[in-house]
């Protein structure tokens, strides 16, 4: 499973990178205001730290709008994903950035396995459904991500099944286990992976049994 980082802090995006972690960042307009910097700007510096892909979304409704706004996008860095909404004119913008422009789409914003099939048909790279926010209707997030893995496996779909809105590491382990191609989730809960009770407890328990033996390695 790929992970990727959603977010716009550059320390953030930095640190997981350095750790070997990250396969990619997504963003968001949300993201973008809350890094208090200017889209291009903040969008660039991500762009030379990650290798892997890099969202960028569009903020127009309308098709001639997302294509203008997706070139723009796309002059930043060579590993800039356009980010178009799972809308008719999103899904246009989708299959016109990928023949024409020959570039990624994260087609994001997605809440059934419709939607998540038209994004494939449409050549979407990526297809962001919102786990978190599924779940918050009373409905289970991660048996959308069931839907969508047994649909696209059915016809052999390319488009990779990134789940969005996660809001735990057991949402980031159901997506593992189901097959989901990536996670984007928020840094502190990648990095809160690694946590588990017993094992500081047997590093405490480690430690302190050396610190016995007087010893030094070196």
């Amino acid at each position: 499973m790929k992970f990727f980082v959603d977010t716009a802090d550059i320390k953030d995006i930095k640190e997981l990178n350095d750790l070997g972690l990250l396969d990619g960042v997504t963003t968001n307009p949300s993201l973008i205001l809350k890094s208090g910097g200017k889209i291009a700007d903040v969008t660039k510096q991500i762009c030379d730290i990650v290798k892997g892909p890099v969202s960028a979304e569009v903020v127009a409704t309308e098709y001639k709008d997302m294509m203008a706004e997706a070139k723009i996008l796309a002059k930043i860095a060579d590993n800039i994903c356009i980010k178009v909404p799972l809308t008719l004119d999103g899904l246009r913008a989708c299959r016109t950035i990928r023949t024409e422009m020959n570039r990624l789409v994260n087609v994001t914003l997605c809440f059934s396995a419709n939607q998540a099939l038209l994004a494939a048909k449409a050549g979407a790279s990526f297809i962001s459904p919102f786990v978190g926010r599924v779940d918050d209707t009373g409905a289970n997030g991660m048996e959308l991500i069931e839907e969508i893995r047994h649909i696209y496996d059915n016809y052999d779909f390319d488009t990779e099944i990134l789940v969005a809105s996660v809001r735990t590491v057991n949402h980031v382990k159901q997506a593992a286990l189901i097959g989901a191609d990536v996670v984007t989730a928020p840094a502190a809960t990648l990095k809160a992976l690694v946590k588990h009770p017993l094992t500081d407890k047997g590093l405490e328990q480690f430690l302190a049994d050396w610190a016995k033996t007087g010893q030094k390695i070196g």
